[in-house]
Formats: structure tokens, sequence, C-alpha cells
């Protein structure tokens, strides 16, 4: 492997009888997976076909798995896949929430879009709860006060505002790697992308709301690094995993008998930051 080789490795201890769902990689205009390839399990290609997006379900063969994305500094559009609204929990919008978001972008083209962006980060601060506001619903409910929401909360209650208000909106998950770090990250991220008038915008409201600032601004920002996308979506179903409406897929996962998810004890390495940074 070479200095410009994009490469992004995850690896973590095996489980006895375990099965992981993971993902194949994501094609932006920014980065577009170029091979997957696994040690230590058994792979099998399963697909979300609504989603037109394909997960592997690995079943471990030794002590350690290890996964390796290798990756490609451009790519193509945005799937059309990711665009289109699902029927799902984690997507539908509540009467009140909807009201009031079209009352709010007031059918402007992109400044309503901005309007609703400003309006999601004055409803959160940034942080992990332990139960998230939209738990146990069916739709994604109006927030009316102050909220804790990680990357995943924000986002989803922003594709809920923008759909609702009738503007094309999508979900990409993947890792983001900070420029103090270059070599290597905690966990996966998200960020939104959103298309009106043939204009496409990326947004990434809970970093700015980490860099203590609620005016929005559209782009990969403000926080330096560079991101590896790996998926898209929320309410995926893979029917051949019998996983169905699941919230997303951004890493591996252990898939546990009663249809939850648990996170392994990932290491996740990267190499190639200048490459796709610069």
């Amino acid at each position: 492997m070479t200095e410009e080789d994009i490469c992004l490795t995850v690896s973590f201890p095996a489980r006895k009888g375990g099965v992981l769902l993971a993902p194949v990689g994501l094609a932006t205009p920014h980065a577009a997976p170029l091979s997957v390839t696994v040690q230590g399990a058994g792979v099998r290609l399963i697909a979300d076909p609504l989603a037109a997006q394909h997960a592997m379900e690995l079943t471990p063969t030794a002590e350690q798995v290890e996964i390796a994305w290798r990756f490609i500094r451009s790519g193509a559009p945005y799937p059309e896949a990711l665009f289109t609204p699902r029927d799902s929990r984690f997507t539908r919008s509540a009467a009140a929430l909807s009201t009031e978001m079209r009352e709010i972008a007031d059918g402007r083209d992109p400044a309503g879009i901005k309007a609703l962006a400003d309006h999601v980060a004055g409803l959160f601060t940034y942080g992990h709860p332990g139960t998230r506001f939209y738990d146990g619903q069916d739709e994604i409910p109006q927030i009316c006060s102050l909220t804790v929401g990680s990357c995943v909360d924000i986002n989803a209650y922003f594709i809920a505002a923008c759909r609702a208000a009738g503007y094309e909106a999508g979900y990409v998950t993947g890792y983001f790697i900070p420029d103090q770090k270059r070599t290597h990250c905690e966990d996966m991220h998200c960020w939104v992308v959103t298309r009106t008038e043939g204009l496409v915008q990326e947004w990434d409201i809970a970093h700015h709301l980490k860099l203590g600032t609620r005016e929005i601004r559209p782009g990969l920002n403000p926080k330096p690094g560079v991101r590896v996308p790996m998926a898209h979506s929320m309410g995926l179903s893979f029917a051949a995993a019998g996983l169905h409406d699941i919230k997303l897929l951004g890493e591996p996962w252990w898939i546990e008998a009663d249809g939850t998810f648990s996170r392994p004890d990932l290491e996740i390495r990267f190499q190639g930051y200048r490459a796709l940074a610069y």
C-alpha cells in the first residue's frame, strides 16, 4: 500500500456464534469505495432493494475480525435512493412537526432549508442521551424545548423537517477523521444532503454545535477533517438476514438474538488523509 492509498480498517475481537452486519461503502462526489476485504469471517452479501444498497453479513471464523475498505478521492453523484422517502418510524413526521416546518421554510428555495437548519440547531445541545426523543414513537415527534441529541438524532430531525417542508433530503453515515488525529477515529459520524432545484448541499449541524455555534452553513464543515462514506438512509431492511426497519448502518454491529444491535470493541485506523483532504 502506497502513501496515496486511502484505506479505512476496523478490527475487533470475534464472538463465538456471533453474526455481524457491516456496510460495503458508499460512493459520493467526495469519496468512493474501490474494494472491501474481510479477514477472519465468512461473508454473505445481502441487500435492501428499495434503498438500492448492499451490506455484508459476517460470520467470524477466527478470534479476530478485520475489515478494510479502499477508497478513491471522488465518485458518482449521491444515489437517487438517498433522497427517496421511506415509510419508517425513523423518517415519518408527526403532523405538528410537518405544519411547523412548512411555516418556517415558507416555500423558499434554498433559503428555506437554511432556515430549517438554523431552527433545528436551536433545538439541540450536542450529547448522547440514554433516552432519545423519538424512542418508542412511530414517527418523529415535534420538539418544543431544548433537547440533547447526537449527530444521529439531530440529523433524523433535520431530515424529517426538510421532507415535511417539501425538500429532498438524505442521510449519509460513515467515519469522520479529524485533522488533529489523521490516522484514526473513535466511532461513526453522519451528515445530511439536501437537493432543491438541482442544487445539492451538505449539512453537518452536529459539528457546528460541537464548535459552539448555531449559525449553520452548508458544506462539510466547520470542523477540519475528512469523511469516509459507508451507507445511506434510515429505516433500512435486509430481509435475507431477518432485519426490518433498522435505524441505520454505519459500522459493523453484532446482530443480537432479539434483532437489536450491539457495537463491537472496534479499533478504527485510517491511511491516506492527505490524499483525501487535498
